[in-house]
């Protein structure tokens, strides 16, 4: 069976900083590609670099904030001053052997830099220049900074989280950025494969407002198409399913989530109430969310019989439900499952740990990335993505995450 990676013949180019831009090229690097991060040296390089509060002691001060390392495995990284003719003329020799330029930047960055297609289509007419920005490369705010937080609140995030009667919130996630991110690299492998077919490239543009507005999906349709305006519901209840939310056990919580009408059966016969599922207050989904207080009230008395582990046990496979946990909870939990401690390596270690930021290489040396397409192999972990390749028989085979950690810079 090959190890190789379903990307392993990408090349990207990635003028990046923070989240967004950086979480959607670790993707792609961890499926294979490889992944050449571009940093200003004038202003020390990724800001990311120097976000805290949390470092790693002893490290070299450009890789030990945990928060870059969070988004940069999988890379390598060089430093080059764009404003300057012979950063270009690097930039230039590294899209002739690339197959896209990412970027996240201000919307009227990517022209002043030369990193659109009108400009880096006569260097490589095959190239893909894909811009993930705050609000667009063109309109009224093309201009503006933007960050995720700033997303979920416009496009009605707030809105929709948090307990009823409590002063607005945010997500717990910067996930308009990732959803961001995701978003662009998969427009930028769209593009790549339409390249690959034509010969020709293109601007593939993503935006940070965009991709919140669209991941509205349902409640705007429901706003739009029936003038439903949805609002936070308490214990962070589905809008239209139930049971779905969280009910009291005797030590805490679990999360009960029976989207379909089966999962409402195998809940009443594993809580030992066979007789709710005939009873006409809850027999469809319509009844039940008619009655969703009335329901509430006796699945927390008969789930409070039980602790939140001993519901575990009993809906393992049959229901859909889930403990409550905070993050250390979630990788120290020991798995009824398989009787093994689920740990942030226990999947496969990473390829390349995040890159260092040199300031001190040759422009010379920098165009060594240009025809360097060697991984170094550093022991180091945490990668998301499991993939599949195909074995020596056309079968597949699952192989696990990649291997590659955040790049360690070569300048």
């Amino acid at each position: 069976m090959t190890d190789t990676l379903p990307l392993s013949d990408l090349r990207v180019i990635a003028v990046e900083q923070y989240g967004a831009g950086p979480f959607g090229t670790q993707l792609l690097g961890d499926l294979g590609a490889d992944v050449i991060k571009i940093e200003d040296p004038r202003s020390g390089g990724d800001v990311s670099r120097s976000v805290g509060p949390h470092f790693i002691d002893g490290a070299e001060d450009s890789v030990a904030s945990l928060f870059y390392q969070a988004f940069n495995r999988n890379k390598r990284s060089a430093t080059l001053d764009l404003a300057r003719p012979a950063g270009v003329a690097v930039l230039h020799d590294l899209v002739k052997s690339a197959d896209a330029v990412a970027g996240n930047l201000r919307g009227d960055v990517p022209a002043k830099l030369g990193l659109t297609y009108d400009h880096l289509g006569t260097v490589k007419p095959s190239i893909v220049c894909a811009h993930l920005t705050a609000y667009g490369r063109d309109g009224p705010r093309a201009a503006w900074p933007g960050y995720d937080y700033l997303m979920q609140a416009e496009a009605g995030y707030f809105a929709v989280t948090g307990e009823p009667g409590t002063a607005p919130a945010r997500m717990g996630l910067s996930i308009v950025d990732y959803m961001a991110g995701v978003t662009m690299g998969l427009a930028l492998l769209a593009a790549v494969h339409e390249a690959r077919r034509t010969g020709r490239g293109r601007d593939v543009d993503v935006s940070l407002f965009d991709t919140a507005l669209s991941n509205l999906a349902y409640l705007s349709t429901w706003y739009l198409g029936a003038g439903h305006n949805e609002g936070r519901q308490p214990r962070s209840v589905h809008p239209s399913l139930t049971p779905c939310q969280l009910y009291k056990t005797a030590d805490g919580w679990v999360y009960l989530m029976c989207n379909k009408e089966k999962f409402w059966q195998a809940l009443c016969q594993a809580i030992n109430r066979e007789g709710w599922a005939d009873d006409e207050r809850f027999r469809t989904f319509k009844e039940r969310r008619a009655n969703r207080d009335l329901l509430t009230e006796m699945l927390d008395a008969a789930l409070s019989t039980r602790t939140t582990a001993a519901w575990m046990e009993t809906f393992a496979g049959r229901v859909p439900a889930a403990p409550l946990c905070d993050v250390p909870m979630r990788w120290t939990i020991r798995s009824s499952l398989n009787g093994t401690a689920s740990s942030p390596g226990s999947r496969r270690a990473a390829r390349r740990s995040a890159p260092l930021l040199r300031r001190s290489a040759s422009e010379t040396e920098r165009r060594r990335l240009a025809r360097h397409r060697h991984w170094a192999q550093t022991p180091t972990r945490c990668c998301p993505i499991s993939v599949t390749t195909r074995g020596a028989s056309g079968s597949y085979a699952t192989t696990g995450s990649s291997d590659r950690t955040a790049p360690r810079r070569r300048d």
